[in-house]
Protein backbone atom coordinates (compact mmCIF):
# COMPACT_ATOMS: atom_id res chain seq x y z
CA UNK A 1 0.00 0.00 0.00
CA UNK A 2 1.44 3.57 -0.74
CA UNK A 3 1.78 5.90 1.60
CA UNK A 4 -0.68 8.55 -0.03
CA UNK A 5 -3.32 5.84 0.67
CA UNK A 6 -1.94 4.66 4.24
CA UNK A 7 -2.08 8.87 4.91
CA UNK A 8 -5.31 8.92 4.08
CA UNK A 9 -6.77 6.19 5.56
CA UNK A 10 -5.04 7.41 9.01
CA UNK A 11 -6.45 11.40 8.32
CA UNK A 12 -9.77 9.29 8.04
CA UNK A 13 -9.77 7.78 11.29
CA UNK A 14 -8.27 11.21 12.89
CA UNK A 15 -10.91 12.93 11.70
CA UNK A 16 -13.54 10.31 12.55
CA UNK A 17 -12.61 9.90 16.16
CA UNK A 18 -11.96 13.48 16.78
CA UNK A 19 -15.68 14.03 17.40
CA UNK A 20 -16.00 10.94 19.55
CA UNK A 21 -13.45 11.74 22.15
CA UNK A 22 -14.27 15.79 22.62
CA UNK A 23 -17.42 14.81 24.42
CA UNK A 24 -15.59 12.47 27.06
CA UNK A 25 -12.94 15.11 27.31
CA UNK A 26 -15.04 18.32 27.11
CA UNK A 27 -18.10 16.80 29.23
CA UNK A 28 -17.39 15.25 32.49
CA UNK A 29 -20.45 16.59 34.22
CA UNK A 30 -23.34 13.93 34.67
CA UNK A 31 -25.98 16.15 33.62
CA UNK A 32 -25.54 17.85 29.93
CA UNK A 33 -26.67 21.60 29.75
CA UNK A 34 -30.15 22.33 27.94
CA UNK A 35 -28.72 23.97 25.13
CA UNK A 36 -25.94 21.28 24.32
CA UNK A 37 -28.76 18.82 24.91
CA UNK A 38 -30.90 20.62 22.15
CA UNK A 39 -27.87 20.76 19.62
CA UNK A 40 -27.30 17.19 20.38
CA UNK A 41 -31.04 16.33 19.68
CA UNK A 42 -30.58 17.87 16.29
CA UNK A 43 -27.61 16.38 15.03
CA UNK A 44 -29.36 13.22 13.49
CA UNK A 45 -31.57 15.35 11.30
CA UNK A 46 -28.66 17.55 10.23
CA UNK A 47 -26.62 14.66 9.00
CA UNK A 48 -29.25 13.12 7.47
CA UNK A 49 -29.73 16.61 5.52
CA UNK A 50 -26.28 16.55 4.69
CA UNK A 51 -26.03 13.03 3.19
CA UNK A 52 -29.48 13.28 1.11
CA UNK A 53 -29.69 16.64 0.41
CA UNK A 54 -27.58 16.65 -2.94
CA UNK A 55 -28.95 13.10 -4.54
CA UNK A 56 -31.97 14.38 -3.51
CA UNK A 57 -32.27 17.00 -6.14
CA UNK A 58 -31.36 14.83 -8.95
CA UNK A 59 -33.82 12.04 -7.78
CA UNK A 60 -35.80 10.50 -11.56
CA UNK A 61 -33.94 13.43 -13.19
CA UNK A 62 -36.44 15.89 -12.13
CA UNK A 63 -35.48 18.44 -9.83
CA UNK A 64 -39.08 19.46 -8.80
CA UNK A 65 -39.79 15.58 -7.46
CA UNK A 66 -36.47 15.93 -4.84
CA UNK A 67 -37.25 18.88 -3.84
CA UNK A 68 -41.26 17.65 -3.19
CA UNK A 69 -39.48 15.19 -0.96
CA UNK A 70 -37.25 18.03 0.94
CA UNK A 71 -40.09 19.71 1.21
CA UNK A 72 -42.07 17.13 2.95
CA UNK A 73 -39.16 15.99 4.99
CA UNK A 74 -38.86 19.51 6.17
CA UNK A 75 -42.06 20.11 6.95
CA UNK A 76 -42.52 16.58 9.02
CA UNK A 77 -39.24 17.57 11.21
CA UNK A 78 -40.64 21.23 11.54
CA UNK A 79 -43.51 19.88 12.55
CA UNK A 80 -41.41 17.79 15.43
CA UNK A 81 -41.60 14.18 14.25
CA UNK A 82 -38.63 11.91 14.88
CA UNK A 83 -36.09 10.98 12.29
CA UNK A 84 -37.65 7.91 11.66
CA UNK A 85 -41.14 10.16 11.03
CA UNK A 86 -39.71 11.76 8.72
CA UNK A 87 -37.60 9.50 6.28
CA UNK A 88 -41.28 7.63 6.12
CA UNK A 89 -43.19 10.72 5.68
CA UNK A 90 -40.77 11.64 2.49
CA UNK A 91 -40.93 8.19 1.20
CA UNK A 92 -44.56 7.85 0.99
CA UNK A 93 -45.29 11.25 -0.20
CA UNK A 94 -42.97 10.52 -2.89
CA UNK A 95 -44.20 7.12 -3.75
CA UNK A 96 -47.71 8.52 -4.02
CA UNK A 97 -46.02 11.55 -6.39
CA UNK A 98 -43.99 8.81 -8.71
CA UNK A 99 -46.33 8.33 -11.55
CA UNK A 100 -47.07 12.10 -11.83
CA UNK A 101 -43.16 12.82 -12.69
Amino acid sequence: MSLHIMLIIVGMAVVTYIPRMLPFVFLKADIVPPRIEGILKNVPHAALGALIFPGALLIHDNVLFGLSGIVAAFTISFLGGNLITVVLGSIILLTILMPLF
